[in-house]
């Protein structure tokens, strides 16, 4: 598979956590009719500059419009994905009650405590899936998440698959999860993501059986082979004979970040143009039945890259290096959902089976392995 973006390797972990700082944390609620969870992506203590991006037509969230650049709020201390469509945002109130206990928000008073954290987030749709409609995050599963990620070590393993916020998606028919990936660039600039994925549309090409996000790989990073036409054949034919038709409601959710140091604006930015990986990765993409929506997270530990040889058509250094972290963002995007597919385990939803990628096409992904 060609490499989509020249003078680019994966991070160390292949993962979010490969920016430093970041930490990736899960909770997840499975059994009694439950099938749903959250992840949290903390900042540094101090936080983060960070943008939002939403393209979806059926959107649910928190607290996006403090990322606007003409708004106050400079920087954030945790983004957080949730499942359970807009009942799920309850879950929220763990993630800001666990920053306030450790004194971490937007400073509006003299002393130390008096702070009010700003938690952006956005939610999927998976109720009852799990067979109770009633069963979704709460503070609680929020706080816990949080938790989590706190209690990781700094550039550690993220959990991908059938976990947090991915716990109850589906892709088209296929069991979604959570992937991530990340990719280091010339000059060392760092950019990476993470994908809840849970779309409407389909991650794989019905024509030869193979994910679409596999044009953004890099060198052996997807080791599958086109599937025989038995093996496709029978693969389509659990789509048709499936016992019941999932709903088209769903949402996929992203957020990249870099260590590059980017204005609020430059975020907003990079957002916008990360939603091409979901182009990419799935279709279709951004329906009315998807809430799509794309986080971008700055930690400015780099500043932006000088060019030494002289950029095309008079554009300034500055430009050409955000113009290369854009072309990389929307790569490990849909990297990250590739990984979201392959990494998911089947499940047997209330609304039926939702198989996996690797269920239905064993010879094709037969040497695939995510070592998170």
């Amino acid at each position: 598979m060609a490499v989509a973006t020249p003078h680019m390797t994966a991070g160390p972990r292949n993962a979010l956590s490969d920016v430093a700082g970041l930490r990736v944390g899960h909770a997840s609620m499975v059994g009694d009719g439950a099938l749903t969870g959250v992840t949290v992506v903390l900042a540094p203590p101090g936080g983060v500059v960070a943008a939002v991006d939403v393209r979806g037509g059926g959107p649910g969230t928190r607290e996006t419009d403090a990322l606007d650049p003409r708004n106050l709020v400079p920087r954030v201390e945790a983004i957080a994905l949730t499942g359970g469509s807009a009942y799920g945002l309850d879950a929220v109130a763990g993630v800001v009650s666990w920053l306030e206990d450790h004194e971490r928000g937007f400073p509006v008073g003299e002393l130390p405590h008096e702070v009010v954290p700003v938690v952006p987030a956005a939610t999927i749709f998976d109720l009852g899936r799990g067979g109770d409609f009633r069963k979704r995050p709460d503070a609680a599963l929020g706080r816990a998440a949080v938790e989590a990620a706190a209690a990781e070590e700094e550039c550690g393993p993220v959990a991908t698959g059938v976990v947090g916020a991915a716990t109850g998606a589906l892709a088209g028919g296929l069991k979604g999860g959570l992937g991530t990936a990340s990719c280091v660039l010339e000059g060392g600039v760092t950019v990476a993501a993470l994908v809840v994925v849970n779309a409407a549309g389909s991650a794989i090409d019905p024509v030869g059986g193979l994910p679409y996000g596999m044009v953004a790989a890099l060198p052996g990073e997807f080791p599958l082979v086109p599937p025989s036409h038995n093996e496709h054949a029978a693969a389509l034919g659990r789509f048709v004979d499936a016992d019941a038709p999932q709903p088209p409601l769903n949402t996929t959710l992203a957020v990249v970040a870099t260590d590059a140091a980017l204005t609020r604006a430059q975020a907003h930015k990079l957002a916008g143009v990360a939603h091409d990986g979901m182009a990419r990765a799935l279709r279709p993409v951004h329906t009315l039945y998807d809430g799509d929506t794309v986080f971008a997270l700055s930690t400015g530990a780099r500043l932006l890259p000088a060019v030494s040889s002289e950029t095309p058509y008079g554009v300034n250094a500055e430009a050409a290096a955000l113009s290369a972290i854009h072309a990389a963002a929307a790569d490990v995007v849909a990297r990250a959902i590739v990984h979201g597919v392959l990494a998911a385990e089947s499940v047997d939803m209330a609304t039926g089976p939702a198989p996996s990628y690797r269920s239905l096409y064993p010879g094709a992904a037969a040497r695939y392995r995510r070592t998170d």
